[in-house]
């Protein structure tokens, strides 16, 4: 593998008009290609197999209205005194109700409705389902905004959570340019800053261009394109800057140009496939949670992501070819190309006092950790949004006249084909509930054997009492009305259908985490030949996580601190965000864990000395895994600033999972513990090494030759006094020369 990525780099810092030529007719033909053919990505939050679910496909099958997605226009009076009970308001409101009544894709409007006080009035529009539907529907209905009337007119409901994008392009850019600030200052050059973010640039765009023609093999989510974009900026900086900083150390020992780009894709290159498979693993992983929409988000993130790792081993080495010795010209300041005495002297002062750094750490961890023990899953409704949106307005005037429960309504389908009889006892019944304020006339479909119920809880969507009251109805209330009927009942609507997929994920986050932990530890146990280093990374990568779920607790659901972040008010947390951030985040946690250890490695093959080891790991990746985490949280922070609580929950539980992960685990937990563990951290049994060795032979093993065999000791030094050629950390060969007792490493040389 290493004389492969050697091959790679040196070809495209040898020929880099034709790797970049390559890149650009790809690129283009992809843009093309999408703009030509390309899909809409679909929005869909089901699960199969739940009873919202069936509630959807029996009212699709029967071609209801109620299958497909809603909206509602809110009116009040602009005069503070007035009430809609008046000539002059009435008509407006049947005006308004009109107008919504023309516009494209509007099956149906309801009579309006006045609230009790006669200050709210409510109309909601009937869509068809989603797959009919266009963004332009969602920005035709916000033109009636713009209807003059002497009425107030608010938006919100279904097509909004479908088609409402979060807005972009203030938080990214500064991201962005956060990150450039930081490669500048990380380099000192213009243009070794300019390469990882051209490249991370260029490749994010194709990958996301890719997408559209992706769904012609699977059905993506429309949300994928935003999450791929925080991860997929944030790892292919991340993964240019690791390799940036390995060539330029190669330029400053002598190296020719493209002899040094050869070297640094296959050393830090290897790290850069490796981190990047894991991060892939981990996403991939999704597939174990049974939600086809999360499964179809995993795909498109692991695509984005693979695109980096591609680009980094490719273009980028294009680009450093190009760029040939002016990569340290154009300086704004001079910084050394390899680290300073700072993090050596931090990382010696932490092996010296080992136990109260394992101690410290591990506590601090498991204190931050603490709060995920009241974590509690639910569905954030409008009423968390700005007041400068649209919606939060609708929702406020809705909830004040109407009750919170009208936020969220449920939608009952009935199968009635085989027994009309129970439609009228079971909304007598459901009616009866005391979690349910209302219940519409019902809505019965002779020919196609359907009946509909729409029931509004007393309670928010968000609110635990309104799944407390779903469960209810499922288990009690339509048992006692169809015991001896063979109709069936089935609670359907958005608040419903969340819950459930939020019940399901949790069902088999277990069987996630084990899945996604065992595929990993085995990857890293490939890349370091030791059983102890990746169970150790798992439980550290665990710790952290825990903590970034506690503070997002703190955050979102105790309201600590939640003015910085623009949150007016505590919400529970997204049931599928749990899965979807253990994903990521334990993908990028094993990004770092794999650049730091690559290099421990290294030095370990070398001497032998696990201490000595650990401290040139992180006096060489140090500023390097910092840079890389600055640059990281500078991208998912961006995303926290966005209106939309999912991104704000996204984008600071990433950020702060980096900087625990790059702080706290990477810079304390690691060098103590690996100093604490001396030199079983490299353990391997011999059964498991030996087809390692003679097999995969990523990381060389300095006791054994290329057979997996131990190496005779001859001499005074205890090693062989014949050069000896083995392969180091990156699995490039290096040779040991005994001179006297003191041994030598000659420059990388690629096998």
């Amino acid at each position: 593998m290493t004389s492969n990525l050697y091959r790679v780099g040196r070809y495209a810092a040898r020929r880099p008009w034709v790797v970049i030529g390559a890149w650009l007719v790809v690129a283009a033909l992809v843009v093309a290609a999408s703009g030509a053919f390309g899909k809409k990505l679909e929005e869909s939050f089901g699960a199969p197999g739940v009873d919202s679910q069936y509630a959807t496909d029996l009212l699709s099958a029967a071609g209801a209205d109620q299958a497909g997605l809603t909206a509602q226009v809110v009116v009040t009076p602009l005069d503070e005194q007035a009430t809609l009970n008046g000539p002059e308001l009435r008509a407006a409101l049947t005006q308004i109700r009109s107008t919504a009544a023309s516009l494209p894709h509007v099956l149906g409007v309801g009579d309006p409705v006045i609230s009790p006080d006669g200050r709210v009035g409510l109309i909601r529009l009937q869509y068809p389902v989603l797959d009919k539907l266009e963004p332009s529907d969602l920005e035709q209905l916000k033109t009636l905004t713009a209807v003059e009337s002497p009425l107030r007119i608010e938006l919100g409901g279904d097509l909004f959570y479908a088609f409402e994008e979060a807005q972009a392009g203030l938080g990214e850019a500064f991201g962005l340019i956060a990150a450039m600030v930081i490669l500048l200052l990380a380099f000192g050059s213009i243009i070794a800053m300019g390469l990882p973010v051209g490249m991370a640039v260029f490749g994010l765009a194709l990958a996301i261009s890719s997408l559209s023609l992706v769904t012609y093999l699977i059905d993506l989510p429309s949300w994928a394109p935003v999450l791929g974009s925080m991860i997929g900026l944030g790892v292919g900086i991340d993964y240019a800057l690791i390799i940036v900083t390995r060539h330029r150390e190669n330029l400053g020992r002598g190296m020719e140009v493209e002899e040094s780009v050869g070297h640094a894709v296959a050393t830090a290159g290897q790290a850069v496939l490796f981190a990047g498979g894991t991060v892939v693993i981990a996403i991939l992983g999704l597939v174990v949670a049974g939600v086809p929409f999360m499964t179809a988000g995993g795909i498109a993130i692991s695509l984005i992501v693979l695109t980096m790792v591609l680009a980094s081993l490719t273009l980028l080495p294009a680009f450093l070819g190009l760029a040939g010795h002016w990569i340290n010209r154009l300086r704004v300041r001079r910084v050394q190309a390899s680290p300073g005495s700072g993090w050596r002297r931090w990382a010696g002062h932490v092996s010296k006092h080992a136990a109260a750094y394992a101690v410290g750490a591990t506590v601090l961890l498991l204190a931050l950790a603490a709060p995920v023990l009241a974590l509690r899953v639910g569905t954030p409704d409008d009423g968390a949004l700005p007041v400068q949106r649209t919606e939060r307005r609708a929702y406020d005037l809705v909830a004040a006249g109407f009750g919170a429960g009208s936020n969220g309504p449920l939608v009952i389908a009935v199968d009635v084909s085989r027994d009309p009889t129970v439609v009228q006892p079971l909304f007598n019944a459901v009616r009866a509930d005391r979690g349910i304020a209302s219940v519409g006339s019902p809505q019965v479909n002779t020919a196609a054997g359907v009946a509909t119920l729409i029931a509004v809880p007393t309670t928010g969507p968000q609110d635990d009492a309104t799944m407390t009251t779903v469960e209810r109805l499922r288990a009690e209330v339509f048992p006692s009305v169809l015991r001896d009927s063979p109709a069936k009942a089935h609670v359907g609507g958005q608040t419903a259908t969340l819950a459930d997929v939020g019940a399901k994920v949790n069902d088999r986050l277990a069987w996630f985490i084990g899945a996604v932990i065992l595929l990993s530890v085995v990857l890293l146990t490939v890349v370091f030949r030791s059983v102890v280093v990746p169970l150790k990374a798992a439980a550290m990568n665990l710790l952290s996580i825990g903590a970034s779920f506690g503070v997002m607790v703190m955050i979102f659901q105790w309201g600590w601190a939640a003015d910085l972040i623009g949150l007016e008010s505590t919400i529970p947390i997204l049931p599928f965000i749990p899965m979807f951030m253990f994903a990521v985040v334990f993908g990028l946690s094993m990004d770092y864990e794999v650049f730091l250890l690559t290099r421990i490695r290294e030095e370990y093959v070398r001497t032998g000395d696990n201490t000595t080891s650990t401290i040139h790991g992180i006096t060489t990746t140090g500023r390097v895994i910092t840079s890389a985490a600055l640059i990281m949280i500078a991208v998912f922070v961006s995303f926290s600033l966005a209106d939309d609580p999912t991104a704000k929950m996204f984008g600071l539980g990433l950020a702060t999972a980096v900087l625990i992960d790059a702080t706290i685990v990477r810079l304390v937990l690691v060098p103590a513990l690996m100093k604490l563990l001396g030199d079983a951290n490299w353990w391997m049994p011999a059964w498991l090494n030996r087809p390692l060795v003679t097999g995969v032979g990523v990381i060389g093993d300095r006791n054994r030759d290329h057979n997996g065999q131990r190496r005779r000791p001859t001499g005074p030094t205890g090693e062989s006094n014949r050069a000896m050629v083995h392969p180091d950390s990156a699995g490039t060969a290096v040779e040991l020369k005994a001179e006297g007792r003191r041994f030598e490493t000659a420059p990388d040389h690629p096998s």
